[in-house]
């Protein structure tokens, strides 16, 4: 079953029209904030991601890394001013061969003008860390890296098909410490089926006894056309109690505060000044590019994404195919600039929502949700943003739905 899902996906991208990007974008030279690049390997599929990635069976590393270079050198010429943020994602970046991971470092070092002093972060499963690795992430200049944890209760990691051991994660930080790199995210995922209040106590308890600066706390989401959700439509899992999942949310809120945290984002913690500055990217609506099969770019109002599929990405030459590819007009511009940085904790300016409903709210439907939940205390107003409640954060998906 799971294999027909994944060619259900291939089947809908094989028809999804295809355009170069490079006679989409402008020919002058063009500011971008920042860079994405996707890996797509993976040595497992989890069950509950809906990022393109593959199982590696290391004969196309090679030809992939290749290929990335490529297509950097296809557009970085393009490039004007400095990048703030790399961000390289997947799959598992970490799963690459020494070698070409170092290469794939040098790669971005050598040829995108980055900023002095440029963010710069890799995802890693911490199963792939070892001494070589941390010192390849330290000698090629990542400044930070976010460790995929998820959860440190084995049954729950084997409930959502990660194949990691808990006790790899201190022993990845210990590797990569010993290399020289100090900035750590861990990703944990709350609300997964079947496990408990105290569940989620100790793994933020183990989260924070590691001493990372940033810490990213999702509740699980069901994705279309991934092993969880058709586990959960067949009722062979069960989602946790929505007051269950509340209660974490709000310990999370509480035991971080007390720990020094600020909350920042609805789902994002770290350590004062330890923002992720990639995302902030994503949530204020910068422009950005991104590389490798599947990544999703964006500038000034056009967005696109790199066709999700290896095979015909490494065959590509002096192209850049891409598919979804999107010039978004003022009213949804706006929508989605009112939904990100509402997701911010600090809020909106009340002069940038002004100008923000008055440049798209023709109906006026944008004012109307938003004086309704002010009213309502989902929103509310304070040192001049107007921002989520508490409650509005518990209730955030049908509020911001509106605004978009």
């Amino acid at each position: 079953m799971d294999h027909q899902l994944d060619q259900l996906d291939l089947d809908s991208v094989h028809a999804a029209p295809r355009v170069d990007l490079l006679g989409e974008l402008p020919a002058e030279p063009f500011s971008v904030d920042s860079v994405y690049l996707h890996v797509p390997f993976c040595f497992h599929k989890c069950h509950y991601c809906d990022f393109y990635s593959i199982v590696d069976s290391s004969d196309r590393q090679e030809a992939f890394l290749t290929r990335m270079e490529q297509e950097i050198d296809l557009l970085v010429e393009r490039i004007s001013g400095r990048i703030g943020s790399i961000f390289i994602g997947g799959g598992t970046p970490t799963l690459l061969r020494v070698d070409l991971f170092a290469r794939l470092l040098a790669t971005v070092r050598q040829r995108f003008p980055l900023a002095d002093d440029v963010e710069w972060t890799v995802e890693a499963n911490p199963e792939t860390v070892d001494g070589d690795i941390a010192r390849a992430i330290a000698d090629g200049g990542v400044t930070r890296v976010s460790i995929g944890c998820q959860s440190f209760q084995p049954e729950l990691l084997a409930r959502l098909e990660r194949h990691h051991d808990p006790a790899s994660v201190p022993r990845a930080l210990d590797h990569l410490r010993s290399a020289g790199v100090e900035a750590f995210n861990l990703d944990l995922i709350h609300g997964i089926p079947g496990s408990s209040l105290e569940d989620w106590e100790d793994d933020l308890r183990q989260a924070i006894a590691l001493g990372p600066e940033h810490l990213s706390c999702y509740g699980l989401q069901y994705e279309p056309n991934t092993p969880m959700t058709m586990k959960l439509n067949t009722g062979r899992i069960e989602r946790l109690d929505e007051e269950v999942e509340a209660r974490m949310y709000e310990y999370t809120c509480d035991r971080l505060a007390d720990e020094g945290f600020v909350h920042y984002e609805i789902s994002n913690w770290s350590r004062p000044g330890a923002e992720c500055r990639h995302n902030l990217a994503y949530w204020r609506g910068r422009n950005w590019l991104a590389f490798g099969p599947s990544g999703s770019g964006h500038l000034e109002g056009m967005r696109w994404k790199v066709v999700p599929r290896l095979s015909e990405w490494l065959e590509a030459g002096d192209t850049i195919p891409v598919i979804d590819l999107e010039r978004i007009d003022e009213t949804v511009r706006v929508g989605e600039h009112l939904m990100l940085e509402f997701r911010l904790r600090a809020g909106i300016a009340e002069s940038r929502l002004e100008e923000l409903l008055e440049r798209a709210d023709p109906e006026g439907r944008r004012r109307r949700a938003v004086d309704e939940a002010l009213r309502d205390g989902l929103l509310v107003r304070e040192g001049g943003f107007v921002r989520l409640s508490d409650r509005g954060v518990l209730l955030s998906d049908s509020l911001l739905s509106e605004l978009i």
